[in-house]
C-alpha cells in the first residue's frame, strides 16, 4: 500500500482508491485546501503583471469577419 504525506498538515495517508479524500488524509484537510484557493492565498506567479489600463490586450473586434 502506498502512503504519501498529505499537502496540508503532512500526516501520512493512504493513496488508494479507498481513500476518497487522496492525496489529502482527511475531508477536513481537503476542506481547508479548498478555502485557501477560494481565498486567493495561494496565487501562481506571472512574468509580467498585467497593467488594467492597458488596452492592447483587448480583442480587435472590428477585424472579425
Amino acid at each position: 500500500m502506498r502512503q504519501v504525506a498529505c499537502p496540508q498538515c503532512n500526516r501520512l495517508s493512504e493513496f488508494t482508491p479507498a481513500n476518497p479524500y487522496r492525496p489529502f488524509c482527511s475531508e477536513r484537510c481537503k476542506l481547508i485546501d479548498l478555502g485557501q484557493w477560494a481565498n486567493e492565498s495561494y496565487k501562481i506567479p506571472s512574468a509580467k503583471p498585467i497593467d488594467e489600463n492597458d488596452d492592447s490586450n483587448d480583442i480587435d473586434k472590428t477585424n472579425l469577419t
